[in-house]
Parts: C-alpha cells; structure tokens; sequence
C-alpha cells in the first residue's frame, strides 16, 4: 500500500464519501477502512506488487463486504 497513486486512490475515496454527505471524521473512518479492504482483496488476487488501480478496482467489493459485515453484527 506503499506504492505510487495509494493516496490519490483514498484521497479520491474520501473526497467521494464528503460529497455524498458523510462528515469528515466518519468520512475518514469508512473511506480508511474501505481502501484497507480494497487493498486486502487486491494482495488475494495480485500478491505483492499490486497498485493503485488494482485496489480502485477492489473498492466495490470491498464495499460489500463491509456491507454484508455491517448487516451481520
């Protein structure tokens, strides 16, 4: 996650998530954790070396995931 255009991905998430009316601090908390996901899902699929575009790829799916964890608790 250390890799070049990482932070423009989540930048760009949050920026996404502000605009849809989340306030900066939850904003920060889903957009955090949702590029996390994205990011875990990516490593299953690409290993070590994955990128920016292989996590934005993943975001979906790393929202429902995150969906369907929140309709379990």
């Amino acid at each position: 996650m250390a890799s070049g255009g990482m932070g423009d991905t989540l930048s760009g998430l949050l920026a996404a998530l502000l605009a849809q009316g989340l306030g900066p601090a939850e904003a920060a908390r889903v957009g955090v954790r949702l590029h996390a996901r994205a990011g875990e899902r990516a490593a299953q699929t690409f290993g070590y070396g994955l990128g920016a575009t292989d996590v934005a790829h993943e975001l979906g799916g790393a929202w429902a995931d995150l969906q369907g964890a929140m309709q379990g608790s």
